[in-house]
C-alpha cells in the first residue's frame, strides 16, 4: 500500500459510507460507544456523513466501568445523542440462568463465556435500540488489525450493517481521527478487554505496531510473534465467512473447502 494519506482516505471514505448508508435505506447511525479511538472515529465519520443529530451513541458498560467518563467525553465533544445502558442486570441474568442450568456441574462457565457474552448482549441491545429508531443502522467499528487475528466476537462486535474501518489498520484509523479533530486522548487511550484487566497488547503478547507493519508492509516480526499473529489468523478465518450452507448442488468438496472451523474464540 502507497503512504497513507489521510485527507484523500477521508474524502473518499466519506463518499464510500454515505452510499453505504443510501443503499441500505439508512439516514441514522447507531453506535456502541466506549470512549476508545474505533468508536470515536467513528462516531466522528457518522456525524460528518449524516450530521450529529442523527448519530445515537449507545454506552453499555457491564457494572461499573471506570473510564466511562471518556465515553460521556466524546459523545459530548461529537454534540450526538448518547444515553447509557447498564448490561450487568442483563449478564448476570444470564450467567444466573448458566448456574441453574443442568449442565453447570458438567460444564462449567468458562472464561471464555464470560470474555464473549458482553459483547453479544450490547450488539443485541444496539440492534434493539436500532429497530426503535425508524431509519437507523447499526454501524461495525472494528478495524482490520483486530480483524487479521479475530480478536472479535461473533455476533458480537463483528456484527453491523458495515464497517468503515474493516480494512483500515488501527493506525490508520488513528489518523483519520487527527484528521477530523479528535481530541489526543481519545485516540491513544490504551484499549483493553474490559474483563482480564489487561490491555490488548498484553493480551496478545505482541504490539499493535509490529501488527500492522507485518499486516501493511509485510515486515516480518521476531520468529513467536509471526507465529502467533499467522495462528490466531489463520483460526479465525471461520469469523468472517458467510454461514455455510449445505446445497445438494455442489460436490462434497466444496463444502470441504468452505465449511467452518471450529476453534476457540478470541
Amino acid at each position: 500500500m502507497s503512504i497513507f494519506n489521510p485527507e484523500k482516505v477521508l474524502s473518499e471514505l466519506e463518499k464510500w459510507t454515505r452510499d453505504m448508508m443510501t443503499s441500505t435505506g439508512g439516514t441514522k447511525a447507531i453506535i456502541g460507544i466506549s470512549g476508545g479511538k474505533d468508536s470515536s472515529v467513528t462516531a466522528a465519520l457518522m456525524a460528518r456523513v449524516v450530521g450529529a443529530d442523527n448519530v445515537y451513541g449507545i454506552l453499555m458498560p457491564d457494572g461499573h466501568q471506570p473510564d466511562i467518563s471518556y465515553a460521556y467525553e466524546i459523545a459530548e465533544h461529537l454534540k450526538i445523542h448518547h444515553t447509557k445502558i447498564d448490561i450487568s442486570y442483563i449478564t448476570s441474568s444470564f450467567y444466573r440462568q448458566l448456574h441453574e442450568s443442568a449442565f453447570t456441574k458438567e460444564f462449567p462457565i468458562s472464561e471464555q463465556t464470560q470474555i464473549n457474552l458482553p459483547p453479544r448482549v450490547r450488539m443485541t441491545l444496539l440492534y434493539a435500540v436500532s429497530q426503535s429508531i425508524e431509519g437507523s443502522r447499526v454501524i461495525n467499528t472494528g478495524n482490520l488489525s483486530e480483524d487479521w487475528i479475530g480478536y472479535a466476537t461473533v455476533y458480537g462486535d463483528t456484527a453491523g450493517a458495515f464497517a468503515p474501518f474493516g480494512m483500515l489498520t488501527c493506525d490508520e484509523v488513528i489518523a483519520l481521527g487527527r484528521e477530523m479533530g479528535i481530541p489526543e486522548k481519545f485516540l491513544v487511550k490504551p484499549p483493553a478487554d474490559g474483563l482480564r484487566k489487561r490491555t490488548d497488547e498484553e493480551v496478545f503478547g505482541y504490539s499493535y505496531k509490529t501488527l500492522n507493519q507485518y499486516i501493511r508492509l509485510g515486515i516480518a516480526p521476531d520468529p513467536v510473534s509471526k507465529k502467533k499473529i499467522d495462528n490466531s489468523h489463520l483460526r479465525s478465518r471461520f469469523k468472517y465467512r458467510p454461514l455455510p450452507a449445505f446445497d445438494p448442488r455442489l460436490p462434497v468438496i466444496a463444502h470441504l473447502e468452505t465449511g467452518d472451523q471450529r476453534v476457540e474464540e478470541v
